[in-house]
């Protein structure tokens, strides 16, 4: 049985929580929360992933603000999202993506590579794992998008970084999903196919939620990345 422990540690950045599920953790994996909720949110899920191997987990706090779609009020969010403007929020996830970035880049100076570093996020944590993930000029491990979408899926072969061209991407979704419909996803996913991205896809009998299978379906597919 894996000993796992919790570290908060600040960045120049984020705050963050750390899980280590072993010594010599063989890769990291940055892992965003969704709208509302903190960076403990998916610290729970860890011990359930059957891993092979030891992995470092992250797990950034977004920024507080308000948020137009809740009427203003000022929770934990990655990018602010309003309705009657579906490209509000731009300024916002370019910033948390750069956020991010800066994470992958303190791992790496912690000794990580690059390589061996996924990005992983949970609806408006998936929009930031995946708008980096192709974007990113080094190649990573692994792009995880959970319940979410593509931001502006129809632009985004204008940025797209060939670095993660092969990278493996995970991507999931409830069919009953009444936060982001399923159908949403599955656009974003064939904008990424159609640029050649190879892209893992499961769908659940669920909400916008997480399942007992999607997480064995998680754990199989960081096996497979960090089995080498």
């Amino acid at each position: 049985m894996a000993d796992f422990g919790s570290t908060d540690l600040i960045t120049p950045d984020l705050e963050t929580l750390v899980v280590v599920t072993g010594e010599n953790p063989v890769g990291t994996v940055i892992w965003m929360h969704g709208l509302g909720a903190d960076a403990h949110d998916f610290e729970p899920v860890v011990p359930m992933l059957k891993l092979d191997r030891p992995l470092r987990f992250v797990f950034p706090n977004a920024p507080v603000r308000p948020v137009t779609i809740n009427g203003g009020m000022e929770m934990r969010a990655w990018y602010d999202i309003d309705l009657s403007n579906p490209t509000v929020g731009e300024r916002d996830i370019r910033e948390s993506a750069a956020a991010i970035d800066k994470l992958i880049d303190a791992e790496v100076a912690g000794g990580m590579p690059a390589r061996r570093i996924t990005l992983a996020g949970f609806s408006q944590g998936g929009v930031i794992a995946t708008y980096l993930g192709v974007r990113a000029n080094r190649t990573l491990a692994g792009i995880m998008g959970l319940s979410t979408y593509i931001h502006n899926h129809e632009r985004v072969v204008d940025e797209v970084s060939l670095d993660n061209i092969d990278t493996p991407i995970f991507m999931a979704h409830g069919i009953a999903d009444p936060m982001i419909p399923i159908a949403r996803a599955i656009t974003g996913r064939e904008a990424l196919r159609r640029l050649n991205y190879q892209v893992e896809w499961h769908e659940y009998g669920m909400g916008h939620q997480v399942s007992p299978q999607e997480i064995n379906d998680i754990a199989a597919w960081l096996n497979r990345i960090y089995g080498g």
